[in-house]
């Protein structure tokens, strides 16, 4: 099965900046949670950016044709709303445990670990390849963050959030660039 088209459509490459933007703008926020003093004007930084990406995306990727979206049909709609479900879901499960058990600082790294597991799946839905790496660069950074918290004063968050909050961004500039050269 082809996981990706030659050329990313104008329309899909803006809402992955947006919402990608929009995501790493969060993350930069979760790092703010316990970083080093030197950090903090950095993740702000971060979300800025994120949020300037999300908004050029919200404008590319709106002004271009609903009709050229990947996933522009009712199967592929359904696909995608069953993985971002399912991610949801496995997210809030694992987070209130951690809360539960005692382990808030954690997190993080589990919500970390569901979100770059789930744009595996999300790859061919999206016809997007790039989404593989990107989960494997995503899960990666969560299990440095709890090998981090687990071994020193660290927070989790803050690997977290400056790792996913950079590589979300770094994908979501990558698409609006790629959008911005489409026609």
């Amino acid at each position: 099965m082809e996981t990706a088209p030659v050329r990313r459509s104008r329309r899909d490459g803006g809402i992955t900046a947006l919402i990608l933007g929009f995501f790493a703008s969060a993350w930069f926020g979760w790092g703010h949670a316990a970083p080093p003093a030197w950090l903090d004007p950095w993740l702000t930084v971060g979300s800025v950016l994120a949020i300037l990406t999300a908004i050029a995306g919200a404008v590319v990727g709106f002004r271009a044709p609903a009709s050229t979206a990947a996933a522009n049909n009712r199967e592929s709609g359904r696909r995608y709303g069953i993985i971002v479900g399912i991610e949801f879901g496995l997210a809030g499960l694992g987070g209130a445990i951690l809360g539960a058990t005692g382990h808030p600082a954690y997190v993080p790294v589990w919500i970390c670990a569901v979100v770059g597991v789930h744009f595996i799946p999300l790859a061919p839905v999206l016809k997007d390849r790039g989404l593989v790496p990107l989960g494997v660069v995503v899960t990666a950074i969560a299990v440095v963050a709890l090998i981090v918290g687990l071994t020193t004063a660290v927070a989790p968050s803050t690997i977290t959030g400056v790792g996913t909050g950079v590589a979300l961004l770094a994908y979501a500039v990558s698409a609006l660039v790629g959008a911005l050269r489409t026609e």
